[in-house]
């Protein structure tokens, strides 16, 4: 028998201060992200959460589609209203990141992280998220860090075979999505604590750094215009990729494709 999942069940999981303190949950809606948005205009506090089961609109990176079958992943936007300049928002994506790989972590399973934010297991993705921002002229109006989890997927599309895989793929067990969830804003509110005490990655680096898949490893970056590889030695205080070139200069990779031998698109 499935584990019921809604706005209650959610609501009685988790055990934060702020984060998820007020649930809105729909069976079905266009994206959990364009809902905190509708949410977010009608006066939702910061910490609030939508949650779906299905979305008719989803989008990843890129705005490439990010569609997942009903009643098998975690999906949901996480309402912030922060303090802090719009420059530091972007990092909020890398915090969530590490917070998801460090909730899957807590259950068991050996999860890493492919810079900048995708969760791996067994070399495969289970997690996107897209992180939005909405200024009132120089200031945050709000963030909202949409993410989706692949929890009871129990088989993926075969171009997606060796690209994504699911916790119940990984354990052979259905797994209880609130838990899931709750233990993500548990985590998240933790991690975002520590963020806003810097406004930059330096109190979560080592944490992130010990579950970056590719540390210490060969990485190729995608640059439009010059890709190259070379060693990744971590991340700094900014969430930058840095890659050590064979000529020993070290670059600073903020955004763009990073492809990591054994890893999904990387051979």
């Amino acid at each position: 028998m499935s584990v019921l999942y809604n706005e209650e069940t959610i609501s009685e999981a988790i055990k934060t201060k702020w984060a998820g303190k007020t649930v809105h949950f729909a069976k079905e809606t266009d994206s959990t992200n364009l809902w905190i948005k509708r949410l977010e205009r009608e006066g939702a506090e910061h910490g609030t959460v939508a949650v779906t089961e299905f979305q008719t609109a989803g989008r990843g990176r890129f705005s490439r589609s990010w569609v997942s079958p009903s009643e098998s992943a975690v999906m949901m936007t996480l309402l912030l209203r922060p303090d802090f300049a719009p420059e530091y928002g972007s990092m909020l994506t890398l915090v969530m990141g590490l917070s998801v790989a460090q909730a899957v972590k807590s259950l068991g399973f050996e999860a890493e992280i492919k810079w900048p934010n995708d969760v791996v297991i067994s070399k495969k993705k289970i997690c996107g998220i897209l992180t939005e921002m909405s200024l009132n002229g120089d200031k945050i109006r709000y963030i909202g860090i949409g993410t989706g989890i692949n929890v009871n997927i129990r088989e993926f599309p075969e171009e997606l075979q060796d690209k994504a895989t699911s916790l119940l793929i990984e354990s052979g067990k259905a797994i209880n999505r609130n838990k899931v969830l709750a233990l993500v804003l548990e985590k998240f509110e933790k991690n975002y604590e520590k963020f806003v005490q810097t406004c930059d990655l330096s109190l979560l680096k080592e944490e992130y750094e010990e579950i970056l898949a590719n540390i210490h490893e060969p990485v190729r970056v995608l640059d439009y215009n010059h890709p190259y590889e070379g060693i990744c030695l971590g991340i700094n205080k900014q969430g930058e990729l840095l890659v050590k070139k064979e000529d020993g200069e070290v670059s600073a990779v903020g955004s763009g494709e990073v492809s990591v031998r054994g890893l999904y698109s990387y051979v």
